[in-house]
């Protein structure tokens, strides 16, 4: 079950509650997908991801961006207890924001890896790409903050 809405809000209208493909005069535009876990779904929000940032003349991000859904989603499908998981992609005009909620109240955390583990590196790969990340206060929802490069794409 995978649903994409699409509407268009006004400026400042972004809430938690808001859903679905937007786009207004300030700049601001975005999509969420709401989908079942299941581990093609990665690969199918890079995708999804990647198609708008191009949509968006945001192709400089495209790389940095699906990396981070990669990670984001991943860790939501590895942790979030078998819950929906959402994804959320708002842009302004300057930065790209990318949430990722998984119903688990327990916070994404840094964690240190072995040398030899072949997990566990996911949010730390965030923290070196992004401007910013963290953690809802009720830990269901992990984010991060992309700048938008100045000649964008």
């Amino acid at each position: 079950m995978t649903t994409e809405r699409t509407m268009t809000v006004p400026a400042g209208a972004l809430t938690a509650a808001t859903a679905g493909s937007r786009s207004d005069q300030s700049g601001m535009r975005g999509f969420e997908v709401d989908f079942l876990p299941a581990d093609f779904r990665v690969g199918q929000m890079r995708r999804i991801t990647s198609a708008h940032l191009r949509l968006w003349d945001l192709t400089a991000l495209c790389d940095t961006a699906t990396l981070a859904v990669s990670e984001l989603v991943t860790n939501a499908l590895r942790h979030g207890q078998g819950n929906p998981v959402g994804l959320r992609v708002t842009s302004s005009d300057d930065e790209l924001r990318i949430e990722v909620t998984d119903g688990n109240p327990t916070p994404a955390r840094l964690r240190e890896a072995g040398e030899s583990a072949e997990n566990g590196r996911g949010l730390l790969l965030i923290a070196a790409l992004a401007k910013e990340w963290g953690v809802s206060t009720d830990g269901s929802m992990t984010w991060c903050s992309l700048a938008i490069p100045e000649g964008r794409s």
